[in-house]
């Protein structure tokens, strides 16, 4: 399993989403008009990602760059663990 799959079933578990993993788009907004999430799901976001990734995000500006879709938080991922 690649890791936007991973990404895809994190974010639907976590938040509570009820959808599948095939109906989120990689290059989809997480936030607004994507899949609407709010800062309150950003905050369990950090979590997910540090919990079944590794990986931190130190401060708002690097949330806010790697937020922007499964693709922008799967590059995120891949640069942080290289």
């Amino acid at each position: 399993m690649d890791n936007k799959q991973k990404l895809k079933e994190a974010i639907i578990e976590h938040l509570n989403l009820e959808m599948e993993p095939t109906e989120i788009a990689d290059d989809e907004p997480l936030f607004d008009e994507g899949l609407g999430l709010d800062s309150l799901d950003a905050v369990e976001l950090v979590v997910v990602i540090e919990k079944h990734f590794g990986v931190k995000i130190q401060n708002m500006e690097e949330g806010m760059e790697a937020f922007q879709s499964i693709n922008a938080l799967e590059a995120f991922i891949t640069a942080q663990k290289g």
